[in-house]
């Protein structure tokens, strides 16, 4: 199927390794040129040289004040303007009490929420302009139930939320936006990596009790649906909440 996104241009956040990496290359292979922002040079790199220069790096830490805008203002400068954006960066940032602070809950908030926001509203004015753009957040099942931290779920579920709400506003305008809700994937280096390694009855406890697929989601599994909502083939889903997750989630929305 062709996809029809050729020549787009695409920006993805937390791309250097694992489901940003793996969106990145999905997008890259349908045609589409990515800026990647990832805080390590390095992975930005190898990505060049596999895919090819068209592509562009840039190397931020998105949680300072400001950041992204300063990431957006070099994206445009240097690449272009996206008609294409996914936000993947995100994650609990090791906060896990749920009686945690205030402080805390700014930051996990700023990490999951405010970043994709502060970036939306740079980006949406000009997809106005071309009525057409591709907006898609990197959720997680834990915004539908109790599958992590307090903070995390928390956030999840506001993003979401802002997803739905915020692709209702902009579909006359030619835009979708819509989430990703991934459930538990296996990424190289990442946390279930870790576990596999540290405690391997957890993890087969886990597939069994817990992933209707018995395993873990590939990285691609995510790349390729978020690819496809992207893709002018998906023009009639409007802030739809995606869920894929292996049936590791107990919820029927």
């Amino acid at each position: 199927m062709d996809l029809l996104i050729n020549g787009k241009k695409a920006l993805v956040t937390g791309a250097g390794r694992g489901l940003g990496r793996s969106i990145a290359s999905c997008l890259a292979e349908e045609g589409v040129d990515v800026a990647l922002v990832s805080r390590t040079r390095q992975d930005l790199e190898t990505f060049r040289e596999q895919y090819g220069l068209n592509h562009m790096g840039f190397t931020y830490d998105l949680l300072p004040p400001n950041n992204p805008t300063k990431m957006f203002q070099e994206v445009k400068e240097k690449f272009g303007l996206p008609d294409i954006i996914v936000h993947n960066v995100g994650g609990t940032l090791d906060i896990t009490d749920p009686m945690c602070t205030i402080e805390d809950w700014q930051k996990v908030y700023r990490f999951n929420l405010e970043i994709a926001i502060e970036i939306n509203l740079l980006a949406i004015p000009h997809m106005k302009d071309k009525n057409w753009g591709k907006i898609v957040h990197i959720s997680s099942i834990a915004a539908l139930e109790n599958q992590g931290t307090v903070p995390y779920c928390s956030i999840k579920a506001a993003l979401t939320a802002y997803s739905r709400s915020l692709g209702k506003n902009l579909a006359s305008d030619g835009i979708n936006v819509s989430s990703v809700l991934p459930g538990a994937v296996f990424t190289e280096g990442g946390y279930w990596d870790f576990t596999k390694q540290s405690r391997p009855e957890h993890v087969e406890k886990y597939l069994k009790e817990r992933m209707s697929i018995r395993r873990f989601g590939e990285p691609d599994e995510i790349g390729k649906i978020v690819t496809f909502l992207c893709s002018d083939h998906a023009s009639f889903i409007v802030g739809s909440a995606i869920t894929v997750d292996g049936g590791q989630g107990l919820c029927f929305f």
